[in-house]
């Protein structure tokens, strides 16, 4: 056998080697597979159920009953007739205070709030967001300065003022039985609909329960 024969081999053989180091660590690359043989396996779950780490707090299912619990009484209270135009609401975590003893976002439940008024109001009700008050001023001013249009819908004389703001707070009253270890937590979550002008209440809820449990969860 010739000397190029020999090379030529040669060269076919490392060939070989490097496509199948190459494929092996493509293999290697690829996401692993997980098991979780002694653990609990991850499920889908519905918020509106309770699910299976539970405790004494608040929890998901307690905002969606929470909030539609709300948006309905808002609603059967009445204090829409009357009014000539859709107010101007607010609702904003800033005035819905925690005085309770659980850490707990509480846009979670603002937010929730307003999305479930917004879809059952129709039209009846409209909402302001002065989250976002920076850049609405920001815009309103490359607007009258010529630096951008004026849009679609034209200028104001000012942002949209609030007829009516939700206020609210969540408080709860904690017990334990040094004995058995128990914990009891009462929750209250209060809200009030406050008109702007005038400071009046003109709707007030409330969503209480109470839970006791030997071993709490750690809430986050």
């Amino acid at each position: 056998m010739s000397t190029r024969h020999i090379n030529a081999g040669l060269w076919l053989a490392c060939g070989a080697l490097l496509f199948a180091a190459g494929a092996g660590e493509a293999r290697d690359r690829k996401k692993p597979e997980l098991e979780n043989r002694n653990g609990v396996q991850t499920r889908d779950l519905d918020p509106s159920q309770k699910g299976i780490v539970t405790g004494v707090g608040i929890e998901a299912h307690d905002i969606q009953t929470m909030t539609n619990q709300m948006a309905r009484d808002m609603f059967a209270s009445g204090f829409l007739n009357g009014l000539g135009k859709p107010p101007r609401i607010l609702i904003d975590e800033q005035e819905f205070r925690n005085e309770g003893s659980q850490i707990i976002n509480r846009r979670m439940i603002t937010q929730r709030l307003m999305t479930e008024l917004n879809r059952a109001s129709q039209g009846r009700m409209t909402f302001v967001s002065q989250r976002y008050a920076g850049m609405v001023a920001k815009q309103r001013e490359l607007k009258r300065d010529g630096v951008t249009d004026v849009g679609t819908t034209g200028l104001t004389g000012g942002q949209a003022g609030v007829d009516y703001f939700l206020g609210g707070a969540i408080m709860t009253l904690d017990s334990r039985d040094p004995q058995s270890g128990v914990i009891q937590r009462y929750n209250q979550i209060a809200f009030e609909l406050v008109d702007a002008e005038t400071g009046g209440v003109v709707w007030s809820g409330m969503y209480e329960f109470q839970r006791a449990a030997a071993d709490d969860v750690i809430y986050r």
